[in-house]
């Protein structure tokens, strides 16, 4: 519903509103989806039109009017508020662009709901009186260029402009200066009604009319001055621009005509060549019922707009959703490609080729060994203590080897799936944002030196659990016997060479060479706790792979701003704007 005095229900809608405001300032739209540049500025224009217009005439309807002044580079309109005011109340000339700093021109007694910063909160207010005004500078003298342009509103106080409705000068729409775009677009917003200044020659431009359209949308009300008409075409201009109003939904607005003529040594028109648009102004003036009318339909209009903008938000938020989704999938299944890729090197013997296998077999003995063992598994037992009574290479080789060949799978794979993660964020908008200017095509500088340490870690864990189930089964003797390293090299090659885990004398690639590791394990703790030992050293190695993939995966996905799924909330809030914006208008408060 629309305000009506300060009952429930307008209380109501200012909470909602406020509501609104809170959402939309504190929505992220951080990546670069399509559609986020234009998302981020409707959201932007839509909370400065809060705090600018929709709260502030929200909480006070019976506020005088404010009739916003805009249009094309040298349109005439600040020849037109000049001509209003009866004096050169605002800069117009030559020099393009001529509007550097708004001024809005209001009766005394209606001072006081302009300098508290009632609406427009963001500009400082600079006050003037009628003698400052001058070509040169707005108003103000010194006062005013203390201020930069385009932050301070000039007010100006004149018995000349009716009490109720006050008259603002706003920069060119299609300015050169990216700050008057800006604060045209944001004093339009801030309007009850538009006067929308054009001439007989470029009333058809594109830029006016897509302005003019978003006025049509937002049903306030317009009223359009055509300038500079050459009185022998007026009729003919003046009936293609009323239909082209007509055609655009605008058939409601008002047209005024200023003929062409000479402006005088200040710049202004001849005397009577605004007095119609004048007598409109005090007509709304003097009728309080028809302001509020005006507030209250350009207000529903300006509400439902937002409704708009926030369901808009609402797609943009979905799709921020989607785009983070979608990027941490492209990194989340690269390493996870990567760790399987890993994973299974360690898993089909992979590991006990080339010098892991040769110090190994160094280690266990000589070829000769090994043809014992396939003759007769049987005499293996009889034969162990003499192998070990020798002095074969220490294990430590065979560990450095197993560490160096390990090492080099775990960093192969995850430089792989860096490259896959890298060139699917560079082609998706979203993620090619993310990166800009870094290059996370490689593993991180220290990734391979973190690679060894894990996996010595995880050798020292192996011994650990070698230990501890010697000192359970009370082997600890046969353990001395065999050494604790020496049985965790044999169980790291049983592990590297067996194929989903220990299944008797299953063993892969290696062949014959971790038959020996089998069953020297088996002599020391029985084939149940040796199945055992290898899942659960498997099982940190495997622990410890995904840490380091994470860690690796972790440079991107940090990269990723945390996104929560508030579309709904919003639409559901989108829902309610609307329908505050489209309550039929009551009757205006006393």
């Amino acid at each position: 519903m629309l305000p009506e005095g300060q009952d429930r229900g307008a209380a109501d809608a200012v909470e909602l509103l406020e509501e609104s405001r809170g959402t939309l300032e504190l929505l992220d739209l951080p990546l670069d989806v399509p559609g986020a540049v234009e998302a981020r500025a409707a959201i932007r224009a839509a909370v400065a039109q809060l705090d600018d217009y929709i709260l502030p005439r929200y909480r006070r309807l019976e506020a005088p009017l404010l009739a916003v002044v805009g249009g094309s580079t040298g349109a005439g309109k600040s020849t037109l508020v000049n001509a209003l005011a009866g004096y050169p109340a605002t800069r117009a000339g030559a020099i393009r662009p001529t509007t550097r700093q708004p001024v809005l021109l209001h009766h005394p007694s209606d001072a006081g709901w302009f300098t508290d910063r009632r609406i427009l909160p963001g500009l400082s207010r600079i006050t003037g009186t009628p003698a400052d005004a001058a070509p040169e500078a707005h108003t103000g003298g010194a006062e005013q260029a203390a201020e930069p342009a385009g932050t301070s509103l000039v007010l100006l106080a004149d018995r000349s402009i009716p009490a109720g409705v006050a008259v603002l000068d706003a920069p060119d729409i299609d300015s050169i200066s990216d700050d008057n775009r800006r604060l045209a677009g944001q004093l339009l917003a801030a309007a009850d009604l538009w006067i929308f200044v054009t001439t007989a020659n470029r009333y058809a431009d594109a830029v006016p009319w897509a302005l003019l359209l978003d006025a049509a949308q937002r049903d306030i009300e317009v009223a359009v001055v055509l300038d500079r008409v050459p009185a022998d075409v007026e009729l003919e201009v003046r009936t293609d621009l009323a239909g082209l109003l007509q055609r655009q939904g605008l058939a409601a607005a008002k047209l005024f005509v200023i003929y062409e003529s000479t402006l005088d040594g200040q710049g202004m028109l001849p005397a009577g060549a605004v007095d119609p648009i004048r007598a409109w102004l005090e007509e709304l003036a003097a009728d309080a019922s028809s302001r509020a009318d005006i507030a209250r339909r350009t207000l529903g209009g300006a509400v439902r707009s937002l409704a708009g903008t926030v369901r808009a938000a609402a797609v943009a938020a979905d799709d921020q959703y989607a785009a983070s989704q979608r990027l941490r999938k492209i990194v989340d299944r690269a390493y996870e490609a990567a760790t399987v890729q890993a994973l299974a090197a360690t898993q089909d013997g992979t590991l006990l080729r080339g010098e892991v296998l040769a110090r190994w077999q160094d280690f266990v003995g000589t070829g000769e060994f090994f043809r014992g063992i396939e003759s007769g598994i049987g005499r293996l037992r009889d034969r162990i203590g003499a192998f070990f009574s020798g002095k074969p290479a220490p294990s430590v080789v065979v560990e450095a080897a197993i560490e160096s060949g390990l090492q080099a799978v775990v960093v192969e794979a995850a430089a792989k799936g860096t490259e896959q993660a890298d060139a699917g964020w560079r082609v998706d908008p979203a993620g090619q944002g993310l990166l800009g200017d870094g290059d996370l095509s490689t593993p991180s500088a220290g990734f391979s030196a973190e690679v060894a340490r894990e996996i010595r870690a995880w050798q020292a864990d192996l011994l650990d659990l070698i230990r501890s189930e010697g000192e359970d089964k009370r082997f600890t003797a046969r353990m001395l016997s065999f050494g604790v390293n020496g049985l965790g090299v044999a169980l790291m090659v049983v592990i590297f060479a067996a194929t989903g885990g220990l299944t008797g004398l299953e063993i892969g690639v290696a062949g014959g060479t971790a038959v020996v590791g089998q069953k020297l394990l088996e002599a020391v703790f029985g084939e149940d706790a040796v199945r055992r030992l290898a899942r659960k050293a498997r099982s940190q190695l495997e622990d410890r792979t995904r840490r380091l993939m994470d860690a690796e995966a972790e440079r991107f996905l940090s990269r990723v701003p945390p996104q929560e799924q508030q579309a709904e909330a919003m639409r559901l809030l989108a829902e309610k704007l609307h329908a505050v914006g489209s309550t039929p208008d009551r009757e205006a408060p006393e």
